[in-house]
Formats: C-alpha cells, sequence, structure tokens
C-alpha cells in the first residue's frame, strides 16, 4: 500500500486501535489478507441486526468462499441503548469473521462509518445498513462496476496525466438517494444523482484514504467523502440496484437530526459560502459609488448605456405587465419601434426581475444585476476552476476572481451588463467539458447534451455575443487541444459531436420564433456599423485599464473606444505572469491549450488591420479571416481579448496551487511576490460616478399628459440618441405614458437595413442637435419648413418639448421661427403644442 491511501489506513488503524478521544472501541486487528470488508453503522438497531448478519453471511459465502480471508462483517455500534452490541458479539461468537467497533457515546452516522472503514483491511469495502434495505445480491453489480473504466477522467492536478478511462472505477455507488443532500442542492458527485453512500463499493485503500481525511460525524459525511473522492480525479461508477421489498423498519430519527445534517450540510459548504461572500463585498466595492444614491447618482464613464439599460428593464416590464409583445415595443424610435431581441435587452433577467422593477425601480433592478451579476459569475467561474483543475479552493477563487474582475470586465461593468453577467458562461463549459469524456456513457451524453441546450438557450436571454465570443474561445481551446493531444482530442469528438447535435436540437424549438424574430423580424437589420478601429492597439494589451490601481484614464482613452470598450489593459506584468507560468508548466496538456488560445484571442483582438505603435506601418491582422461571416461581422473585434481573462484566471489558480504547495519557504515566497505584482496593478478601483441630470418637473409632474395623446410621440429637443439619451430616463420616470421620436438603441438604416445606433437620422434631429452642441442656427426657409413639417408628421408628434439647457435661446428662437409660432412656458420646460392641424 503506498500513497496517500496508504497514509489514511494507517492513520485511520491507528486511531481505530483503542478507546481513545473518539471513545470507539475496536475489536482485535484483523492481521491476513480480506478479500471484502463489509462495513456497518447501527444505532438501537437490536431489532433488526442479527437477521442482517445471518443474510449478509449466508450471501458472501456463497459468493466469496469460507475462508477467513474472503470476507469480514465490522459491525460499528454507535453507542445504542439497547442490546444491539450484544446481538453482534453473540453472531461474533460463532462467526469470528464478524467484528464489533463499539462506541460508548452516540457519535452519529458519519464517525461510525469513519471508525469502520479505518478498522478493516479489505481489499474492497462495502457500505450498508443495518436493515440491509438493499438486497445482499446487488453486490455482484456493485463488483462489475468496480472493476470497469470509471465514468468520469481528467488530467490530474499535479501535472501528470490521468487515463482515468482504463482505470478500474474506485467507487460503485447504489442509485440511492439522500433527499435532504438533495433537496438542499448539496452535490456529492456532479454529475450523479446518488449523494449517498447507502449502498456503495470502494477501492479498499482509497476508501481509507476518503474515510480518513474526513471530518463530519453526521450523515453529510456522504457528500463529503464523495466530493473529496470527485476532487482527487478518482473515478466513480453510478449502478442501479434494487430496494429490499419489505425492509425491517428503521428506527425512529431523532429530533435533532435533520438539524443537524442541515448544520454540517453547511458546515461542508461553508467554504463554498465564505468565497462568494468574498465575491459579493469586492462586487459592492465597485459598485459603492452607485448604491451610496441610486436616485441621484450616474455612473460617470457609463455614456448613455445606464440610460439605456435602465429604459430595457423598464419596457420589459411594461410589455409583460400589459400583456405586450415583449420582443417589440414602440416607446421610442417613432413611429417605426424597436426589436428588442436585436438589442441587448437580457430578457433572461429582467423578466424574472419584474416583481423588483414593479415595487423599487428600475435603477435598483439595475444596480442588483451589476452587483450580484458579477459577484456570480466570479464564484461559477471559481467553482469551474476548482472542480477541473486545482486542489487549493483560495487558488479557485483568486482565478475566478481575475476571471470575473478582470479590467476589461471593470470597464464593461459601466454599463454592459450584458458583458458582466456571465455566470452561465462557466457551466456551459463544463458541460461542454463532460461531452468531451470520451468514455461518456449514451444516457450521460443525452443528458448533458439536454442540459447544454438549455443552458445555452438561456445565455442567448442574456447576451448573444458573449456567448458567441466565449464560443469562439473554446472552439480556439479545441483546435489548441487537438494541437497539443491529438488522440485524446479524436476521442472527445464523438460524444461532444453528438451532445452538441442534441443540444442543437434542444435550441432550435425553444428559440425559433425569438430567432426569427431577430433577424427578419420588424426593425431587424444584418449587422452594425462599429467604424474602422474597433480592434485593440498592441499597446491596450500591455497598458492599464482606467479604473485599475495603476491605470491612467488619458492613456486608457486614447487607445480604446470609449471608457466602456476598454477590452485588454491586462497590463504587462500580468501577461509577463501567464507567460512565466505556461513555461513553468508546459508539460501540462491544459496549459499548452491555454497558452495558444490566450495568444490568439489577443491576435484576433487587434483587428483587421494592426497598427505598429510609433510607427505608420499598418499590417493585415487574423480577423480579416472572419470580419465577414454572419454574426461575426457585427462583433466589435476588441471584446475577443476578453476571451483572455478566463484563460489567465486557470493559470493563476493553476500556479497558486503549485506554489502553496512548494515547500521551500524561500521559494513560495518569491512565487507569492510574483503574483501580487502581476495582481497589484490591475486591482479594480470603484467606479466613478456623477449627479444625474434632474427629469423635467413637466416630466414627474404629469404636465405632459395634456399635451401629448395616445398614439403620439413627445418630441424632445434634442432627440435622444447615442450621445444624449436622458429622455429615456424621462420615460422610465413617466412609466412609459409616452412615446418617444428618437432614441438610442439598435435598428436598420437604409435600403441594406445595415445596423445602427440609434433611431434613422432626419433633418429636423440633425440640426437640433448641432445647434445644441455649438452650431450656428440654419437660415430658415420654406424649404427648411417644410422639412420640419414632414419629419414632425413622421414622428406623429403631438409635442416639442425643450427643456432648460445650454442654448436653449438659440433652440427657442429656431424652432419658433421653423414652426411660424411661440411656445408656451410649462414649469421648467417650453412646449409647442402638434398634433393634426397644428403641424
Amino acid at each position: 500500500m503506498t500513497g496517500p491511501a496508504a497514509t489514511g489506513a494507517t492513520a485511520g488503524a491507528d486511531a481505530a486501535a483503542g478507546t481513545g478521544a473518539s471513545g470507539t472501541e475496536a475489536a482485535p486487528a484483523w492481521l491476513g489478507a480480506v478479500g471484502l470488508s463489509v462495513v456497518i453503522p447501527a444505532h438501537d438497531d437490536e431489532h433488526r441486526i442479527g437477521a442482517t448478519l445471518d443474510a449478509l453471511r449466508e450471501h458472501l459465502d456463497s459468493r466469496l468462499g469460507t475462508g477467513p480471508g474472503d470476507w469480514e462483517l465490522l459491525v460499528v455500534d454507535d453507542g445504542s441503548a439497547d442490546a444491539t452490541a450484544a446481538v453482534v458479539e453473540a453472531a461474533a461468537a460463532d462467526e469470528p469473521r464478524i467484528r464489533l467497533v463499539r462506541s460508548e457515546h452516540r457519535r452519529g452516522r458519519g464517525a461510525a462509518l469513519r471508525a469502520g472503514v479505518l478498522a478493516c483491511a479489505g481489499e474492497r469495502v462495502l457500505l450498508t445498513d443495518a436493515g440491509l434495505r438493499t438486497p445482499p445480491a446487488e453486490l455482484d453489480r456493485l463488483q462489475q462496476a468496480l472493476g470497469q473504466e470509471g465514468q468520469e477522467g481528467q488530467e490530474s492536478r499535479d501535472g501528470r496525466e490521468n487515463r482515468s478511462g482504463g482505470e478500474p472505477a474506485a467507487v460503485a455507488l447504489g442509485r440511492t438517494g439522500n433527499r435532504l443532500v438533495r433537496a438542499l442542492g448539496i452535490p456529492g458527485i456532479p454529475g450523479f444523482r446518488s449523494d449517498t453512500c447507502g449502498f456503495a463499493l470502494f477501492d479498499g485503500d482509497r476508501a481509507r484514504a476518503a474515510f480518513g481525511a474526513s471530518v463530519l460525524d453526521g450523515p453529510a459525511i456522504d457528500a463529503e467523502v464523495l466530493r473529496w473522492v470527485r476532487r482527487q480525479g478518482w473515478p466513480v461508477a453510478e449502478v442501479p440496484v434494487r430496494r429490499t421489498a419489505q425492509p425491517a423498519p428503521r428506527p425512529r430519527r431523532a429530533p435533532g437530526d435533520r438539524r443537524r445534517a442541515l448544520a454540517e450540510l453547511f458546515r461542508l459548504n461553508a467554504g463554498g459560502l465564505a468565497v462568494a461572500a468574498v465575491f459579493l463585498v469586492l462586487s459592492a466595492y465597485v459598485f459603492h459609488g452607485l448604491w451610496a444614491d441610486l436616485d441621484g447618482r450616474y455612473l460617470k464613464d457609463a455614456l448613455q448605456d445606464q440610460n439605456q439599460w435602465e429604459w430595457f428593464v423598464g419596457v420589459a416590464t411594461d410589455n409583460i405587465t400589459h400583456l405586450r409583445n415583449p420582443l417589440f415595443t414602440t416607446a421610442q424610435g417613432m413611429p417605426d419601434g424597436v426589436n428588442l431581441m436585436a438589442n441587448a435587452t437580457m430578457l433572461g433577467l429582467t423578466v424574472p426581475l419584474i416583481p423588483v422593477t414593479l415595487l423599487f425601480g428600475e435603477t435598483v433592478t439595475f444596480a442588483l444585476v451589476l452587483t450580484l451579476g458579477m459577484a456570480a459569475s466570479a464564484w461559477t467561474w471559481y467553482w469551474l476552476i476548482r472542480r477541473r483543475f486545482v486542489h487549493s479552493r483560495w487558488a479557485a477563487a483568486a482565478g475566478g476572481a481575475l476571471a470575473a474582475f478582470a479590467p476589461p470586465m471593470v470597464s464593461h461593468a459601466n454599463g454592459h451588463p450584458n458583458f458582466v453577467v456571465l455566470f452561465m458562461i462557466p457551466l456551459i463549459i463544463d458541460r461542454a467539458l463532460r461531452l468531451c469524456d470520451g468514455r461518456n456513457h449514451g444516457r450521460n451524453v443525452v443528458r448533458d447534451g439536454v442540459l447544454l441546450g438549455l443552458f445555452a438557450t438561456y445565455q442567448i436571454f442574456l447576451g448573444e455575443e458573449p456567448l458567441l465570443i466565449a464560443a469562439l474561445g473554446m472552439l480556439v481551446f479545441s483546435l489548441a487541444y487537438l494541437l497539443v493531444d491529438r488522440r485524446r482530442a479524436l476521442e472527445a469528438a464523438r460524444p461532444l459531436g453528438l451532445g452538441l447535435v442534441i443540444a442543437a436540437g434542444v435550441c432550435v424549438p425553444l428559440l425559433i420564433v425569438p430567432l426569427y424574430w431577430q433577424f427578419f423580424g420588424p426593425q431587424s437589420y444584418h449587422s452594425v456599423l462599429h467604424g474602422d478601429n474597433a480592434g485593440n492597439s498592441p499597446r491596450a494589451l500591455v497598458e492599464y485599464a482606467a479604473r485599475s490601481l495603476f491605470g491612467d484614464a488619458e492613456t486608457a482613452g486614447r487607445l480604446s473606444l470609449n471608457t466602456t470598450e476598454q477590452n485588454a489593459f491586462y497590463g504587462w506584468p500580468l501577461l509577463a505572469f501567464g507567460a512565466a507560468v505556461c513555461v513553468w508548466m508546459w508539460r501540462r496538456t491544459v496549459v499548452r491549450a491555454l497558452a495558444i488560445t490566450g495568444a490568439v484571442a489577443l491576435l484576433l483582438s487587434l483587428g483587421p488591420w494592426v497598427p505598429v505603435p510609433r510607427t505608420d506601418v499598418v499590417l493585415p491582422g487574423p480577423w480579416r479571416l472572419v470580419v465577414k461571416l454572419p454574426l461575426f461581422e457585427s462583433v466589435i473585434e476588441g471584446r475577443v481579448a476578453m476571451v483572455c481573462a478566463p484563460v489567465l484566471g486557470v493559470l493563476l489558480a493553476l500556479a497558486l496551487d503549485r506554489i502553496v504547495r512548494v515547500r521551500t519557504r524561500e521559494l513560495r515566497t518569491l512565487g507569492l511576490l510574483g503574483v501580487a505584482a502581476a495582481l497589484i496593478p490591475v486591482l479594480p478601483l470603484p467606479l466613478a460616478v456623477r449627479e444625474r441630470a434632474p427629469v423635467p418637473a413637466f416630466i414627474t409632474s404629469g404636465a405632459w399628459k395634456g399635451y401629448v395623446k395616445d398614439g403620439e410621440a413627445l418630441v424632445p429637443v434634442p432627440l435622444p440618441d447615442p450621445g444624449q439619451a436622458d429622455a429615456l430616463h424621462w420615460q422610465v420616470e413617466a412609466d412609459f405614458g409616452f412615446r418617444l421620436a428618437g432614441g438610442y438603441f439598435n435598428g436598420p438604416w437604409g435600403p441594406d437595413r445595415i445596423g445602427i445606433y440609434g433611431a434613422t437620422p432626419r433633418h429636423l434631429s440633425n440640426v437640433l442637435r448641432d445647434v445644441r452642441y455649438g452650431a450656428q442656427p440654419p437660415e430658415i426657409t420654406p424649404q427648411w419648413r417644410e422639412q420640419a413639417r414632414q419629419d414632425l408628421e413622421f414622428w406623429k408628434a403631438g409635442a416639442i418639448v425643450l427643456p432648460f439647457q445650454d442654448r436653449d435661446a438659440e433652440l427657442r428662437g429656431m424652432i419658433s421661427e421653423l414652426l411660424g409660432r411661440q411656445p408656451e412656458k410649462v414649469q421648467d420646460v417650453w412646449v409647442w403644442r402638434m398634433g393634426p392641424g397644428r403641424v
């Protein structure tokens, strides 16, 4: 016996040899080899333990033999108040292979199982119950499963390749369920329905290692042990078993048992809950300026995106509560309206959060989505990293934090919730990795394919572009894995391909109507114009973002489209650290694949044309290969660099997991200093806020109702557009009582239906904007008056509203000259009444 299993077994034997601190007295140690050890925890089971021992003895003699080393039965008496121990001792007197391990005080089922497993000597260990609810004959199925290949395999976390597909299963679980564990959503083995060891067969050495590492004494030990087994990367098999037709009645459960189980389950998951709390605190720190005054503050770097997204929240609420089409509205962009499915409305959250919006308002929902979404994204990245890559909880937490709070994520947090709320992406990746397991059974491929389809469908309603970019990253990773480990990649191809087909079969029926509406419905468009400089400058890869600790807003502003699109800015120390980790761990297949993925993502993010810094040279970039492809033509290519956030997060977790286990103190300290040097410059700062522009009293008092009739539009001056969209907030505050001309959304322009930001410009909207921002009013001619009349009729204007603002005198004079009449002053605005016969 070698390795950790041997260590656990030795420690367990020492602990179980006498009374000691545990108060458990073991039977005389069996010195010879044993083929199978059966461990039975018992408490007040006098009425049924005798029959159970007889049935097991008869079955084991007939199946395994009658020799002294063929099998042994260990009954652990957990402080019984009845004659359970006496019944077992009487049986042991006739059969020396029956042994009693006795505790003077009741400690719990977990303590009993641990004592029995650590005291046994079997090459295999069967766990069952005193009432024999599963017939002994079902052991044959577990024996067969334990000799076969496991269902899960992955690269081992210490850097060695773990080909668990050819390794016998370490545990065979009878498919029975602990209702309490499953109801609480506490996973024992992710992907398996059995969360209990009520009838389970273990490899002996690994059973002793697993139970030796356990700490819980109550019923939650099942989840603890199975989770520990899973984290070692040991294969697990799940086997359907029959129940006994009429099992012996169970003893009455003590009132505190369920409370104890709940407490232990909380303790078992306390580490994960602590990580979640840390992420929530970090997210609240990032957004605390907004939370300090939700009514009066606005994210300073959000441009008009906060106005837009709060409007998305409000219009979804208004459509659903009035039983209107949630995929379309004419609330802005009159008279054409807005295709909501073709905009980042995030119906997957705005619809479920309707009660929050109705109770507390759109700004609260906006702040909640950002704060909880960022924390949840960090937690699911942490969950994926810990499940797939590392032992250390806090190494995984550091990786999850970097993946969710990296500089580009914090930049998008200014007003792009669809690029912040990414908690489904790690779940999609995990489900795809499950499909890549070449040893997966057909039933699991179907299950994982269906779940992958459901996850992808939900992500469509959270954000399509993030899903597309994530899919591109996963495709690059798959090709990289094919390059570095061709055999394993080809093994994964068939189950992955089948699972993707199943996922598509799930997605298509669920999405056919929404996607048809998005691409072919009213106000649909074909691609979005982003300009020729949407890629990242090479310098942007190594500089710091505006809201990073070492960031400089002026430098970041010159190297990005705007404050919400600082899509790289990882800083040279973090990129250098990632490169160093790749060199250090290059032998690991996953590290090589991640290195290739990150490098390709950075190159693609440079765009179709790459300017060489400090020169006039412009080189063709790899994005030219995909820029004309459907869907990709609408992607802002600089955002592809966001793929590097989880790549760097995984590399960070792998490095920390290795560093904390380095035995030499000096080397461990040097490694941690390297991590600190990479991370400190990019630590996030709280998002900057400013005072929010007040809503005119004309709107808040409801005075607008006397000017704008149903079916008419209110025309603010200037009209809302991507540069100024405060009027969207007016509409939210008025509970969508009026419609707006103009707007800030994605919609079609021209006969080719090219996507643009905002409503199609018209002559009047252009001149109002130009004069507001400094241009001189044009000479008003009959042609100008006729054009104004046509534009106002097109918008179905009910009233033109000019709030008090800079250059309002110039605007008022121009509009009055265009219309041939003066406005009314109503509270804090100037109003020109329009409508039929007045245009």
